[in-house]
């Protein structure tokens, strides 16, 4: 159960209906997650879901590699509906299930892929510290230049945003679908999760 209602067809006003349009008409195909909230500002639902949009579907960086940094952010926050919708769209771009089962219960992921290992520390490090190893944000930097580094560390930030509304207004997983991740509790509230980190010494650039 929501801690707050949402706008649903019949009651949006004017601009909030045209918002929806151009959701349900776009990518997604549908309005689910964090977008159901912040349609009670119609303006910033669609800065919101334009920026979205663009960070998950328009950026440069592979759609696999991309979708891993989203796991990692949504590992991290606990954020039920964010590992729920992107673990199928991680798997169908091609990262194994075996990876993401191990993202899935905290441990070190056992890559193989060079780029998967770099993108999975980068994401980690910069969500439990605030910013990157030199060494990390360099291997990254070196595959997909300035450009790519800029925008993965904009999608581990827009994911956080999306992340922390979800769970603060404890939005439902669509479909009635049950929750995949188990979160630890700290003095009666979630606790964040604590990713393995893994050496990327140990796996060729």
């Amino acid at each position: 159960m929501s801690r707050i209602p949402f706008p649903t067809v019949e009651t949006m006003n004017e601009a909030q209906r045209a918002v929806y349009d151009d959701i349900v008409s776009g990518p997604r195909g549908r309005l689910v997650g964090p977008l159901r909230a912040v349609l009670h500002n119609p303006e910033l639902a669609q800065r919101w879901q334009k920026l979205g949009e663009m960070l998950r579907f328009g950026t440069s960086l592979p759609p696999r590699l991309n979708e891993l940094a989203i796991l990692v952010t949504a590992r991290y926050w606990n954020s039920q509906i964010e590992w729920y919708i992107h673990e199928q769209a991680a798997l169908s771009a091609g990262l194994p299930q075996a990876i993401a089962d191990e993202i899935k219960r905290c441990e070190a992921p056992g890559f193989t892929e060079p780029q998967d290992a770099a993108v999975y520390e980068f994401a980690r490090q910069l969500l439990a510290h605030g910013t990157v190893a030199p060494a990390v944000y360099e291997r990254i930097r070196a595959w997909f230049d300035v450009t790519g580094v800029v925008e993965l560390t904009a999608v581990v930030g827009y994911y956080t945003m999306v992340s922390m509304t979800l769970n603060a207004h404890e939005i439902p997983l669509p479909d009635g679908a049950p929750a995949p991740l188990v979160p630890a509790q700290r003095d009666g509230v979630q606790a964040l999760s604590t990713l393995a980190p893994i050496c990327l010494e140990d796996i060729p650039a």
